[in-house]
């Protein structure tokens, strides 16, 4: 079966095809050739300069030497010197581009500014530069190639690096200790190697190209050797009586290069995982997007039974942020803010975009951008101090994280197994085949369908509703004493949203685990949290309750403001009432369903509002 789908790949993909099929043929000519023609190529004949016949297809040089053979014979030299300048631009570049994002950040900057200036000149000109100094020759025009290649391989790993250093795996990577090569190695390189590839291509062709021309100027290939570049050389200075004696080089030069870049192309294409064929889901299985069955049916979020936890406090504190305050520069994002989170309690951050909301987030777990000045009175999850060097496997274990963007989450390149279940098997030392279990035990309880087979699936082959139930599971592997939930619903549909916080309630009640809920929906906020503060420009500007935004007896401005701006909340009989979740209608709950309200006491809460979110 994974035979066939290997097959069908290579069948929809007529440039991996037609350049795998070119330059096979080029490595058959580059092995047969040299035993078969050398003869022809190398012999010395009375018959000079014969034009194009019979015996000699494309004609004889000044030597009597066979043109065509000389061509054919000179491939595999040609080959391997631009393979190996290829190669070694590639390895030192690439290493250059990603080891450079583990060095300080004054070390980093100047590496960065001097792969740019090497990038700026022109690299036939720097390689006839190495070339001239080292001297003519093999072993010189190889290195020169490769040195003069290696700066864009480095400067194109080193963009593409930093655009995935800020992805939501790799941050979780960082948050679980994985080392920074490893982090490199298995969540950067691989998701990048698509545009590495097809560059790898482009450069093997220009690194053909400049070998070539090295050895047209004298810098390259020395006598007895020859090569493509060599053979243009000598035909020269017959070019104009002979044109047939640059034909051959010059058609192997540009096959070679058409070649080089489809099989780039399509390798490029092949390797990445997003592009691949997905496999239907059987007939009958529910999407992410809704129930599996009428059981699952959404239903009326609730609030938390009981509003009465303190505005100001937690009782029995596990988080506490005391006087935190993160700048950039003279920038200050966050200023002075402090809160404490009960054991099994839940406090929201509401604001607007901007307000400092993630940055809090970030701060807790330790996941902030270099660069960011963190200081805090106070900064703590029990006895773990979190200003300090925490050990990496107690900040893995101890606290989860579930992101906004639920693709985000996932390393695109690996399966959604493998990353499931890392925590469990790295932190834990829980057998592969056990943690695996464990993780389809998991995915069920939160309504994941098929859950084995998502294991086996990349992240790209789900719905985002999958991913984010995903996401709760894998955070909720260790049993965290805090959950860090940034904005966790927002890129959902409604029905998608009221299930993912159902799961969050679930876990709360169930596991007793702390929550920090980050969202711009003051609606969603007021539904879930205990206590809830509002933050603006960085600053607590106000300390409440779900409770009281459910009653809308808010009263600070800005709050009041944020309600009234909030599609989710309706003026009902002076008070403002949030509208219930639901698939089609506020009352979807079917008859003798099981109960997955999110309030112990569904009577604590005011009657709902007429409409859907």
């Amino acid at each position: 079966m994974a035979t066939d789908a290997a097959v069908r790949r290579w069948r929809r993909n007529p440039s991996l095809l037609s350049g795998a099929v070119i330059l096979g043929l080029l490595l058959a000519v580059a092995l047969v050739a040299p035993p078969l023609l050398r003869g022809a190529a190398e012999t010395l004949t009375d018959g000079a300069r014969l034009g194009p016949g019979a015996g000699h297809l494309l004609g004889t040089d000044a030597f009597g030497r066979d043109v065509l053979a000389r061509a054919l014979v000179a491939t595999r030299l040609t080959l391997l010197m631009a393979a190996a300048a290829t190669a070694a631009s590639f390895v030192v570049g690439v290493a250059i581009g990603a080891l450079v994002h583990l060095a300080p950040g004054w070390l980093r900057e100047t590496c960065l500014r001097l792969v740019d200036s090497a990038v700026a000149f022109p690299s036939l000109v720097l390689a006839l530069v190495i070339a001239a100094v080292l001297g003519p020759g093999t072993v010189s025009a190889i290195v020169a190639i490769a040195v003069a290649g290696a700066p864009g391989f480095a400067r194109l790993t080193a963009n593409l690096a930093a655009t995935v250093a800020d992805k939501d795996y790799v941050l979780t990577a960082r948050l679980l200790g994985v080392p920074g090569l490893r982090i490199l190695g298995r969540h950067v390189l691989p998701n990048i190697s698509g545009p590495l590839l097809v560059l790898l291509s482009s450069s093997f062709t220009l690194s053909l190209l400049d070998i070539s021309s090295l050895s047209f100027v004298g810098l390259g290939v020395q006598n007895p050797q020859y090569d493509w570049g060599r053979l243009l050389n000598e035909a020269l200075p017959s070019i104009f009586a002979q044109p047939s004696v640059v034909l051959a080089p010059s058609i192997m030069l540009i096959v070679t290069g058409v070649g080089a870049m489809l099989l780039g192309d399509g390798v490029a294409s092949l390797v990445d995982p997003r592009t691949r064929g997905t496999a239907p889901a059987p007939s009958g299985t529910a999407d992410a997007t809704g129930p599996a069955d009428p059981a699952r049916a959404p239903v009326a979020l609730q609030a938390p039974g009981g509003a009465g936890a303190a505005a100001d406090t937690e009782p029995d504190g596990l988080l506490t942020v005391a006087g935190l305050t993160v700048r950039a520069g003279a920038r200050t994002l966050v200023d002075d803010v402090s809160f404490t989170i009960g054991a099994g309690r839940i406090v929201g951050l509401v604001g607007e975009s901007g307000s400092g909301k993630s940055t809090i987030a970030m701060a807790v777990a330790g996941l902030l951008p270099e660069g960011l000045r963190v200081n805090a009175s106070r900064l703590a999850l029990g006895d773990l101090d979190l200003l300090g060097t925490p050990p990496p496997r107690r900040l893995a274990t101890e606290i989860g994280i579930v992101y906004q963007d639920p693709i985000g989450t996932f390393n695109p390149a690996l399966r959604l197994g493998t990353q499931l279940t890392e925590v469990a098997r790295v932190h834990l030392r829980t057998p592969r085949r056990r943690a695996a279990q464990d993780m389809v035990r998991a995915l069920a309880d939160i309504h994941v369908t098929e859950p084995q087979r998502r294991l086996r699936q990349h992240p790209h082959e789900l719905s985002g509703g999958m991913l984010q139930r995903a996401s709760i599971a894998s955070a909720m592997t260790t049993n965290p004493r805090l959950l860090i939930a940034d904005e966790p619903t927002t890129a959902l549909d409604v029905t998608v949203q009221a299930e993912v916080l159902r799961q969050f309630r679930r876990i709360n009640r169930e596991h007793g685990t702390a929550m920090l809920f980050i969202s711009h929906d003051i609606g969603v906020v007021g539904e879930l949290c205990d206590t809830v503060l509002v933050l603006h420009g960085g600053r607590v500007v106000d300390r409440t309750t779900g409770g009281d935004l459910r009653r809308g007896t808010v009263t600070h401005p800005y709050t009041r403001a944020l309600l009234a701006a909030t599609p989710a909340a309706v003026e009902a009989g002076g008070t403002l009432s949030a509208v219930r979740w639901t698939a089609d209608a506020p009352s979807a709950q079917p008859s003798g369903a099981p109960s997955d309200d999110l309030s112990d006491k569904a009577a604590d809460r005011p009657p709902a509002a007429e409409g859907s979110r």
